[in-house]
C-alpha cells in the first residue's frame, strides 16, 4: 500500500522540468565518473578524488566571493591541485598521500579564510558541501553536457594510451608513449570530473560517486571493456535510484545515491563470494 502511494507520485515528478534535468544531468555525470573512476581505481589513486574535492572548496568560496560561477573557479583550483600533486610526486618532494594532504589542507583552509572574510555564504556553500542535484538549472545542464562530452571524447581518443599507462607506465615510456603529456591531460580531465560531481553529491561524498561503481564492476572480473560497461551500468543505477527515491520521499539525494551504490557493491561482492564457495 505504502509502495503504491509512493510510486503514484513518480509520474507527476517525471513531468516536472527540474526533475527531468536532475535525471539527465545526473546520468551524464554518472557515466563520466564511472569511466574515469575505473582508471583512477586501477592507478591506485582512489583518495585523490576526496583530496581534490576538498581543495575545490577554496575555489568555490573564491567564486562566491568575487561573484563568478563557483564551478569555474573550483575547476581551476582543482586542476592546479592535481598538477601540483603530480609535480611533487615526480620530483620526489612528497609521496602521493602526503602531496594530497598538503593540497587538501591548502584548498580547504583557503575556503575557510574566504568565508570568514565574506561573513559566510549561508545556503550557497551548503549546496556545494552536500550536493543539490534537484536544484540543477538549465545553465548547469549546458555546462555539464559540454564539459562532460569533452571529457568523454578525449578519453576515447586516448583510450589505448591511458590503458597502457594505467597497467604499465614503464613499458609505455619504452614504447614511445608520451606518458608525462598524457598524465597532464588525464589530471585535467580528472579535475573537471570531480568538480562536475560536486553539484550532484557535494564535496563530502564526491569520492564515492567516482570510486564505488568502478570498484563494484571490478568484482565481476571481466575484460576491461566489459568492466567499463558494468561500471557505467552500476553508476547509472545508483544515480537514477537515488534521484527517484529522493524526489518521492524528500530525502537527501546525495546520501541515497551513494548508499545505493554501496548496497550494490555489497550485493555484488556477496554474489562473487557465494559463487566461488
Amino acid at each position: 500500500m505504502v509502495l503504491d502511494m509512493l510510486l503514484g507520485d513518480l509520474p507527476q515528478l517525471l513531468r516536472m522540468p527540474f526533475f527531468q534535468m536532475a535525471l539527465i544531468g545526473g546520468c551524464l555525470i554518472s557515466l563520466i565518473c564511472s569511466t574515469m573512476g575505473l582508471f583512477i581505481v586501477l592507478r591506485k589513486e582512489s583518495m585523490i578524488g576526496d583530496s581534490v574535492a576538498h581543495t575545490a572548496f577554496g575555489g568555490i568560496a573564491l567564486g562566491l566571493l568575487i561573484g563568478t560561477d563557483p564551478i569555474f573557479t573550483a575547476m581551476i583550483i582543482s586542476i592546479l591541485a592535481l598538477l601540483g600533486i603530480s609535480y611533487m610526486r615526480s620530483k620526489g618532494i612528497a609521496e602521493s598521500d602526503s602531496a594530497m594532504a598538503v593540497m587538501l589542507a591548502g584548498g580547504f583552509s583557503l575556503g575557510l579564510i574566504i568565508i570568514s572574510i565574506a561573513g559566510g555564504f549561508n545556503v550557497a556553500i551548503m549546496d556545494y558541501l552536500f550536493g543539490s542535484i534537484l536544484t540543477i538549472t538549465m545553465e548547469d545542464m549546458i555546462l555539464i553536457s559540454v564539459l562532460g562530452l569533452a571529457v568523454f571524447v578525449v578519453m576515447m581518443l586516448l583510450y589505448k594510451e591511458l590503458l597502457a599507462i594505467t597497467f604499465d607506465e614503464r613499458a609505455s615510456r619504452m614504447n614511445g608513449i608520451p606518458v608525462s603529456g598524457i598524465s597532464v591531460v588525464f589530471n585535467i580531465l580528472m579535475g573537471i570530473t570531480i568538480v562536475l560531481s560536486i553539484k550532484v553529491v557535494g564535496i563530502i561524498l564526491v569520492v564515492a560517486l567516482i570510486v564505488i561503481p568502478a570498484l563494484t564492476a571490478l568484482q565481476l572480473e571481466q575484460s576491461f571493456r566489459n568492466t567499463v560497461i558494468y561500471s557505467m551500468t552500476f553508476g547509472l543505477l545508483s544515480m537514477v535510484t537515488g534521484i527517484v527515491i529522493s524526489g518521492i520521499m524528500d530525502v537527501a539525494a546525495a546520501g541515497v545515491i551513494v548508499f545505493t551504490g554501496i548496497l550494490m557493491f555489497l550485493l555484488v561482492t556477496s554474489y562473487k563470494r557465494l559463487k566461488k564457495a
